[in-house]
């Protein structure tokens, strides 16, 4: 059970021969040095026919219960403090009793929420960066699941662009099969940074790496399939991280999913006059 509603029980329990349950509301103070919930007694006043300051003073030397620690009235406001110890104690036994079902609603009644998380760049290692999208996106569709809420996690993995034209034409110049297979991501991206540095000295590798890449998009056999050996070598890797967090997605698609999409989007965008 919630806080709240445990601090509503209680107070109706205590307040039963003062209010009904249709005039008792319980809200978070703006400052909490007032208190953890307090109760606003505009509509009792307008009930009984006294002013709320006075319903406050009245009511709040009424309430005992083992949950406050402490209640007060100040100005309009009934403002109680929690038992800590107590309040503890209560939520510790409903985790004990529930354990996984704990803090489980219904408040999402099975909408759906999509969360875009973790997003690793294929070729290249893991980062701290997607680690944390990961796992922060990852708690978020737990909630969001414990909430009611159908979460739908999206990994968009990068891989397109023109680095992928120049890791071709690296692996090609300089790469090993044998050492990609025994140590994918850090061979592949000793490839990519052999390639920048080797540009430096040699400009006319850049022109060769857009070139590459033009022949990716074209659907050239070999290039097509160095990239899809990389990408699937990296999603090896990915996936074992992925293992050990715990973690797994509805759907993972890269930014090459969409190529054969955009020509539809760009004519739908165009007949909308969005690029005019």
């Amino acid at each position: 059970m919630e806080i709240k509603k445990m601090v509503v029980q209680a107070l109706e329990q205590t307040l039963k021969d003062h209010v009904t349950n249709t005039e008792l509301t319980v809200e978070k103070p703006k400052n909490l040095d007032f208190g953890d919930y307090a109760i606003p007694c505009f509509n009792l006043a307008k009930s009984c026919k006294r002013s709320p300051q006075d319903i406050a003073q009245k009511i709040a030397p009424s309430i005992h219960h083992s949950l406050f620690s402490k209640v007060t009235a100040v100005g309009p406001y009934i403002n109680v403090f929690l038992d800590k110890t107590y309040i503890s104690k209560e939520i510790i036994h409903q985790i004990i009793t529930l354990k996984g079902a704990f803090g489980t609603n219904s408040d999402g009644q099975g909408s759906n929420v999509t969360i875009d998380l973790s997003a690793p760049n294929i070729a290249k290692p893991f980062s701290m960066g997607h680690l944390r999208s990961t796992v922060i996106g990852n708690a978020i569709a737990n909630l969001a699941e414990k909430n009611g809420y159908t979460p739908i996690r999206i990994n968009h993995l990068g891989d397109w662009g023109t680095q992928f034209g120049k890791l071709i034409v690296a692996y090609l110049k300089w790469g090993s099969e044998e050492l990609v297979k025994k140590q994918p991501i850090s061979e592949l991206l000793s490839l990519y940074i052999k390639f920048h540095d080797e540009a430096e000295r040699h400009p006319e590798l850049v022109d060769e790496g857009r070139r590459t890449f033009k022949m990716l998009e074209d659907g050239d056999p070999q290039t097509r399939h160095l990239w899809n050996w990389f990408r699937e070598e990296s999603l090896n890797e990915f996936f074992r991280i992925y293992d050990l967090l715990g973690v797994s997605f509805d759907h993972i698609q890269g930014e090459a999913f969409y190529n054969d999409k955009m020509d539809e989007v760009i004519e739908i965008l165009d007949k909308k006059g969005f690029l005019n």
